[in-house]
C-alpha cells in the first residue's frame, strides 16, 4: 500500500484480536512512532508496552481505579475488560521538558504525531489499530503506574493487532470546504 493510499483511507479498528505486531515489525512502529515532528530534538516521547500478562495488570489497575473514584458496578466492569480489546497496547506519554523554545502543547503534539505514526505502520505491515483517550489518561493511578512526571501526558492508548473485521479498502473523503479557508 502506498503512504498516500494509506492516508487517505486510514480508519481504526476497534476489534482486533492475536496476533500482535512482533519483531521487525513492531521495531518498525516504534521507529515510525520516533519519526515524529520534534522541534528542538526534545524526543517528548515514551512507550510503553502491554501485552500477554501486562493487559491482566492493566485490567487490575483500572478496575483499582474505578473502584476508588466509586464508579458503578457496569462501569468497573468495563474498566476490568477494556484491556482485552487487543493483543497489545501501546500507552503513549508526552515525557515534556522545560524548553523555551519549544512549548509544553507542542511537546504533546509531537507525541500525539508519534501516535498516529505507529498506527499507519501498523496498518502498512497488516495490522491495524484503535487510538483511545479518556479518563484513564488524567487518571492520577493511571499516571502515577505509567511513571508520568507533572508535567508529562498520557496522549493515548494505541491498541494494536489483527482486525476481525475486513474493512472497505476506500473511505469516502467528506468535503474539505468546511474545514479550508484562505489567508
Amino acid at each position: 500500500m502506498d503512504a498516500l493510499e494509506l492516508l487517505l483511507n486510514r480508519r481504526s479498528a476497534s476489534r482486533l484480536t492475536a496476533p500482535a505486531p512482533t519483531g521487525e515489525v513492531r521495531q518498525n512502529i516504534i521507529n515510525a512512532g520516533l519519526r515524529a515532528p520534534d522541534h528542538g530534538a526534545l524526543q517528548p516521547w515514551r512507550f510503553v508496552m502491554i501485552e500477554e500478562q501486562g493487559l491482566e495488570r492493566f485490567s487490575q489497575l483500572l478496575q483499582t481505579a474505578a473502584k476508588q473514584d466509586n464508579l458503578d458496578d457496569a462501569a468497573i466492569d468495563k474498566a476490568r475488560q477494556a484491556p482485552f480489546r487487543a493483543p497489545l497496547i501501546i500507552t503513549v506519554v508526552a515525557h515534556c521538558s522545560e524548553n523555551p523554545k519549544v512549548p509544553r502543547w507542542e511537546q504533546v503534539v509531537s507525541a500525539g504525531c508519534a501516535v498516529q505514526a505507529m498506527q499507519m505502520a501498523a496498518l502498512a505491515q497488516g495490522f491495524n489499530g484503535i487510538w483511545r483517550t479518556g479518563a484513564w489518561t488524567e487518571h492520577p493511578m493511571v499516571r502515577s503506574a505509567f511513571g508520568c512526571r507533572e508535567q508529562d501526558e498520557i496522549v493515548g492508548f494505541l491498541y494494536l493487532g489483527t482486525p476481525q473485521l475486513k474493512a472497505a479498502t476506500k473511505v469516502i473523503a467528506p468535503d474539505s470546504d468546511p474545514f479550508v479557508s484562505h489567508f
